[in-house]
């Protein structure tokens, strides 16, 4: 790699924090690891991070709380790690502004591949484009301007701040004004994984979304809801 990819695991089982240190620290990325939630701000305060696993289920200061805490002031993956596998604790964890969940116990590969793919999508940024070419992936519709070289996006000239998955989400629907898309076809293309349990992780995403975008205060709302069908950003 030609720059060091930070990542913060927080888990207060030191077994889980090695074991997911190993696998990392074998494809490249230098490990932080902090048992509770006050230790793993504290090293995001002081260190470069870039992704965050982040268990629920921690003494002190939950799992969800870290994360809300860490959306307050920044837009890196967050991955969540937890031993409840129930749609309404998916729902939980991916509603405070984590960006994926994966159930204990987990296969370590599976878990690395997860982590691949944030980055994956958290880095591809592309600052150094031509102004013309800048220009070829700039979106403007419905007083929405999306930005895919820099991943800035304005809603009626306010700039909102969005993690990777909401950008790739609202970016997919910008991209093919008119068209609906499931939640199924939503998941597939962003995710870029078959479809497991996809309906409530994009329903989550979703609704962080229009409500970045204050959808709530519109009278001409800029994602349509097509009931029983899906997605659509209209023409």
């Amino acid at each position: 790699m030609s720059e060091t990819i930070n990542i913060l695991v927080v888990d207060d089982e030191k077994e889980i924090a090695d074991l997911v240190e190993i696998y990392l620290v074998s494809d490249g990325y230098k490990v932080h690891k902090a048992n509770n939630a006050q230790e793993g701000l504290e090293i995001l305060e002081k260190n470069p991070i870039h992704l965050v696993l982040l268990d629920i289920m921690m003494p002190g200061m939950d799992g969800l709380q870290m994360c809300k805490k860490i959306r307050e002031t920044n837009n890196i993956p967050i991955i969540m790690l937890s031993a409840k596998s129930t749609d309404l604790d998916k729902i939980l964890g991916l509603g405070t502004g984590a960006d994926d969940y994966v159930t204990k116990p987990f296969n370590p590969l599976e878990l690395t591949a997860r982590v691949k793919s944030q980055l994956r999508r958290y880095t591809q940024l592309n600052p150094n484009s031509a102004s013309n070419e800048m220009a070829k992936n700039e979106i403007s519709i419905r007083g929405l301007t999306i930005n895919k070289d820099n991943h800035k996006v304005t809603v009626y000239n306010d700039e909102i701040k969005l993690t990777p998955i909401e950008f790739d989400i609202l970016y997919l629907l910008a991209s093919n004004p008119g068209r609906v898309f499931s939640t199924d076809e939503i998941f597939e293309k962003v995710w870029n994984e078959k479809v497991y349990e996809a309906n409530n992780t994009v329903m989550v995403h979703i609704r962080r979304l229009r409500g970045k975008m204050k959808e709530d205060t519109r009278q001409n709302k800029i994602i349509t809801t097509v009931w029983g069908v899906g997605y659509k950003i209209e023409k």
